[in-house]
């Protein structure tokens, strides 16, 4: 059975991971974990309780499964908005292969795909398929942590405070909404190129402090 999970900030359903543990993305070249992962808030609070631990190591051993696809195509059926992640990456170029099927299959629902794996070569290709879906958008994480970004290839990345966006970054607006997405879908629109989530939790609000940012 297809486990997805809908957590009260989204307001939709997301397929996840364990964090760090399939984000290769997250390790820098000098081995060490990149600013943005360094204050993961899906490496604390309600991340650790059992149950939910117990659900993306499922999740990991599942997805291997022979009848994955079809099963997740069912869940998808009547969902209008789709998040992959809220926590981990699509480590695996065939779990990569699988959710591209998937988002063929489900032209309905809207995908949203937040990833680091653009950093490795061989997942171009999958990655570039999957970005040229109409309902799919694709966003590479910047791995900084004050709001500064590559234009043209980061779809996301994390603000100190607000004044740090510049010109181009859409502002997720979720703080101002008691820290919930409500009906807003910024993050599955193709049109707004950069999206800047406001740094929130205790342990990527101590990253910051620790850059002096």
């Amino acid at each position: 059975m297809m486990k997805l999970s809908r957590t009260s900030k989204l307001g939709t359903y997301s397929w996840s991971l364990q964090a760090l543990e399939t984000c290769p993305g997250s390790v820098g070249e000098n081995g060490e974990l990149v600013p943005a992962c360094s204050g993961c808030y899906a490496t604390g609070g309600t991340y650790h309780f059992p149950d939910v631990k117990k659900v993306r190591a499922e999740n990991k051993a599942e997805w291997k499964n022979a009848n994955f696809e079809q099963d997740f195509i069912f869940a998808l059926k009547k969902q209008s908005h789709f998040r992959w992640f809220d926590s981990g990456d699509m480590y695996s170029i065939e779990l990569a292969e699988k959710m591209y099927n998937i988002m063929v299959a489900t032209p309905g629902t809207k995908h949203w795909l937040p990833t680091r794996m653009y950093k490795f070569k061989k997942f171009h290709d999958i990655l570039n398929k999957m970005k040229a879906l109409p309902n799919v958008m694709v966003r590479y994480s910047s791995d900084e942590i004050d709001g500064t970004y590559t234009k043209g290839l980061h779809g996301s990345t994390i603000l100190p405070s607000a004044e740090y966006a510049d010109s181009d970054t859409h502002i997720c607006n979720a703080p101002n909404n008691s820290g919930k997405c409500g009906t807003c879908r910024a993050c599955y629109d193709k049109s707004i190129d950069v999206i800047g989530y406001l740094a929130h939790g205790a342990k990527m609000k101590k990253v910051i402090r620790i850059n002096q940012i």
